[in-house]
């Protein structure tokens, strides 16, 4: 009979699976109920349940955890508790064997357990899991009376006795998980049940509220007074919604799948019916709305726990019952502010500004009722209150305010009020960037880098650099850079490539509305319009041309703008996540500020200084000489030396450069390998014969043995010796670095004598690795060519989603070309790689000629083209 009942359970389930689009809490109240009706068809025609003689043995099958809660989606394991009065008897393993063992046939994931009360009551004692299912449990059928037992004995003797210590239990398992799993509501892959913002914060809530009110159902929050009808109704929403996505990556995956993985993104926001629009596409509009719904979960959560005076693990506080503030109107209350009534806050405005000073004052929150009266009066902050000069200066202690694990900005954005009073901000509120390179969407990304811009030289400086401290307390006024940082990404409200220059346009509107003088507008908007302008120069350019910092001190122009511009470059860079911000970018942005820097204080070096900086270096490197001979060796070598090379090379780099050619003599190459300890990367220093094609064959080894290229410099001397300088990042296994090196050497040896086919091996590794395969189609390559940046160089940018072996084909194009390769970088731009190459033609010469510029885009864009649709399968 039950294979009859799972048969047609399994017929049942799999019509309501295929009938949903998107109604969740239908779904999982009949899912629910199908389930129920297995289990009690099995209860009524049992054949085990006569042998275990009901009236000496009771018994009831209760239904735990979410099938407990009616939250049973589209492959939640389905969790059962065999309840018995006393002990358990030996027949119980035959009555289970009887109704699960037919749910697992048809591929359910059924957990259950067989436990007497007493049994029960016992692991609720000591296991956080076990209580919490408990506190769910919901009677099926059998034995009522023995669900009522259990559920008077868990109120009774363990609710009853240790109120608050289980309430405390439940917080800290919390805290755990979301330091576990993360902060899923900013998180690329959000994990929609056990992350931060996810539905187990709306379970702790239910589960707090039951032990104090033993509330029955989802309304009885609100019917307690826990939320008031709009906060339940937004509650309500918000689950809907987050169980919808939930459901269809179940149905979606065909397992149970909590993490929202990249590579569902795309199919789910097309099942979900999200449109581009803003400028979003569908998969960043849904991951938009994935973060606000999981924010405001987590904000009620927060409140939830305030309201009840008790800790959320983030920090610890002496709490008063009662404590009064510098403004007769507000007070703290269970470690929270409020106003002390509404009728204050309709006869006096201001108050909705002050609440979120005294909040940065005394580091609290603002309760969950002060929110509600800020968002039910500030229809008081009209047009003329939002200009007011008193409410400018409010704001801007706000965002100069110490920075403290209370950000009153974040405050006054959950609370609406931010929007309220600068409009403008609301267009980038939830706008999550579809890319592996922003961790927070756009609104929560502006308020930390005010955030991180605040912490320069404090204890807690995230730059670890002294030079930001010492430059942020040099400013006359911090007050213009942080007002960048708060506005700096304006622009990506709207569509469009150039949101730097969209929201220097904004704020020159906002601030203008504001009363500010122009020069203060100029020098905000100026920051906002040039905020990427370092980072790309440092990673993209040859920093050690005079010419790039030149170049960036001649339209920087103003030293204060310069510092205020490097500050606020690093303080984005920290906030955007480690792929954007790391020791060998801090070097690189730290070298070129410093030389620019120089430059506006000293004016810029004159040719003559040039020469006079080259003899001392070679006197340095003469004087080391121990021999007439061996300083005659030196005069010649000097001679074979480009001026560029010696320009931009240290006496003392030149020097072990001489010595490593004097090892080379016969052999292909010889090389050198040094550790920089400041900034973790390694100097491999080639000297080698020239040849046709040689930085593409060392550079294709390299990808071969995964050893990633940062940074190339290119020198050639007229006596056909190669130079070739390489910043990589070292292995990752670093306990058998020296093995690694010695493979790469081995390889190089092999493709520089024709024993080793590199775009063979290369293809083969290719074939091994995992590439992420979605995001091909969504940023094609580009290829940009730019005659104007050096006067001696064509410089190449190649934007493109990386793949192992890109760099090997794009060099090996560009020698194709008949292109010699002088600087390489290596950089980033969202999820794009872009590789950098300074070059020039065989004869030497820049690459301008209108009709070789297309050929050399066309090359490179067919060879990025062939290798991209190749790795996606088309």
């Amino acid at each position: 009979m039950n294979e009859n009942a799972s048969v047609l359970l399994k017929q049942k389930r799999e019509r309501l699976i295929s009938g949903f689009r998107g109604n969740a809490l239908y779904f999982m109240s009949e899912h629910t109920s199908i389930l129920d009706h297995y289990f009690q068809v099995c209860y009524e025609t049992s054949l085990v349940g006569p042998e275990l003689r009901i009236e000496k043995n009771p018994y009831a099958i209760i239904a735990l955890g979410g099938y407990g809660r009616k939250e049973q989606c589209v492959h939640s394991d389905v969790d059962l508790l065999f309840l018995f009065e006393k002990g358990v008897p030996d027949t119980a393993e035959a009555l289970i064997q009887e109704m699960i063992y037919p749910l697992w046939d048809i591929g359910l994931d059924v957990g259950h357990a067989t436990r007497s009360i007493e049994e029960c009551a016992e692991i609720s004692r000591t296991d956080v899991e076990a209580f919490t299912a408990h506190l769910d449990a919901r009677f099926v059928c059998g034995m009522s009376p023995l669900y009522s037992r259990l559920m008077r004995y868990l109120r009774e003797n363990i609710i009853g006795s240790r109120f608050q210590e289980i309430i405390a239990w439940l917080i800290e398992n919390n805290v755990r998980r979301h330091k576990h799993f993360g902060d899923s509501a900013y998180l690329l892959e959000p994990n929609l049940k056990e992350g931060r913002g996810g539905l187990r914060d709306y379970h702790t809530i239910r589960w707090i509220a039951k032990i104090k009110s033993d509330i029955q159902s989802r309304r009885d929050l609100e019917y307690y007074g826990y939320f008031s009808s709009d906060e339940y109704q937004s509650l309500s929403n918000a689950l809907a919604f987050i169980w919808s996505v939930r459901n269809h990556l179940h149905r979606m995956t065909g397992r149970k799948c909590d993490q929202l993985y990249t590579e569902h993104q795309p199919r789910l926001a097309k099942v979900l019916d999200f449109q581009e629009t803003d400028g979003r596409s569908p998969v960043e509009a849904m991951l938009g709305k994935i973060q606000g719904e999981m924010e405001f979960l987590n904000q009620q959560l927060q409140m939830f726990l305030y309201e009840l005076s008790h800790e959320t693990g983030q920090q610890h506080r002496k709490r008063r019952k009662y404590q009064r503030t510098q403004n007769p109107d507000l007070e703290i209350r269970k470690g929270a502010i409020n106003f002390t009534s509404s009728e204050t806050v309709h006869s006096n405005p201001m108050l909705l500004m002050q609440i979120f000073e005294e909040c940065a004052r005394f580091q609290v929150p603002l309760s969950a009722e002060a929110k509600r009266l800020v968002r039910e009066f500030q229809y008081l902050a009209d047009a003329d209150f939002i200009v007011s000069r008193k409410v400018i200066k409010s704001f801007e202690r706000l965002l100069m305010a110490k920075p403290s694990t209370v950000n009153p900005l974040d405050e006054m954005l959950t609370s609406g009020f931010l929007l309220h009073i600068i409009p403008e901000f609301a267009s980038i509120v939830h706008r999550v960037q579809y890319d592996d390179y922003h961790l927070f969407p756009v609104d929560q990304h502006s308020l930390h880098v005010v955030q991180t811009l605040k912490k320069f030289g404090s204890p807690d400086d995230p730059s670890e650099c002294r030079l930001c401290g010492e430059l942020y307390h040099e400013l006359t006024t911090p007050k213009w850079l942080l007002w960048a940082g708060f506005l700096h990404d304006i622009g990506k409200g709207s569509s469009g490539n150039d949101h730097s220059g969209r929201g220097a346009i904004i704020a020159r509107d906002l601030m203008t509305r504001m009363g500010y003088r122009r020069k203060d507008i100029e020098t905000v908007s100026f920051l906002i319009e040039e905020h990427l302008f370092l980072i790309k120069i440092a990673t993209r350019r040859d920093v050690n041309d005079e010419e790039t910092s030149v170049f960036c001190a001649r339209k920087i122009k103003d030293i204060d703008r310069l510092k205020m511009l490097y500050l606020l470059t690093v303080a984005d860079s920290i906030s955007t996540g480690p792929k954007a911000w790391n020791e060998w970018t801090a070097a690189l942005l730290r070298d070129l500020f410093l030389k620019a820097l120089n430059i506006l204080e000293n004016g810029e070096l004159a040719s003559h200084e040039a020469v006079e900086t080259v003899a001392r270096k070679k006197e340095q490197v003469v004087y080391s000489a121990k021999t007439q001979k061996a300083v005659r060796e030196l005069d010649a070598l000097f001679n074979v030396m480009s001026p560029r090379y010696l320009l931009y090379s240290s006496a003392q780099e030149i020097l072990s450069h001489v010595l490593l050619y004097r090892e080379l003599k016969d052999a292909d190459f010889v090389w050198n390998i040094a550790e920089v300890p400041e900034v973790g990367t390694r100097i491999v220093t080639i000297c080698a014969k020239d040849r046709p094609g040689l930085f593409s064959r060392i550079s294709g080894v390299f990808t071969l043995n995964s050893l990633e290229i940062l940074d190339a410099q290119i020198f050639t001397w007229r006596n056909n010796i190669a130079l070739d300088i390489f910043h990589v990042k070292p292995p990752l296994d670093q306990l058998f670095e020296e093995e690694k090196w010695q493979r790469a050497r081995t390889h190089l040896q092999a493709a520089l004598s024709g024993e080793l086919d590199l775009g063979q091996a290369l293809e083969e590794k290719m074939k091994e690795c995992q590439v992420d395969r979605l995001r091909f189609s969504e940023r094609p390559p580009r290829v940009a060519i730019d005659n104007q940046s050096s006067s001696f160089f064509t410089i190449i940018d190649v934007f493109s989603t990386d793949f192992p072996g890109l760099l090997f084909q794009i060099t090996n194009v560009l020698f194709r070309c008949k292109l010699d390769i002088w600087v390489a970088k290596i950089a980033t731009k969202i999820n794009q790689v872009v590789d950098v190459f300074y070059v020039r033609d065989f004869d030497g010469q820049k690459v301008d000629a209108a009709d070789r510029v297309s050929a050399i885009k066309t090359a490179v864009l067919g060879v990025l083209n062939g290798a991209q649709q190749k790795e996606s399968g088309q």
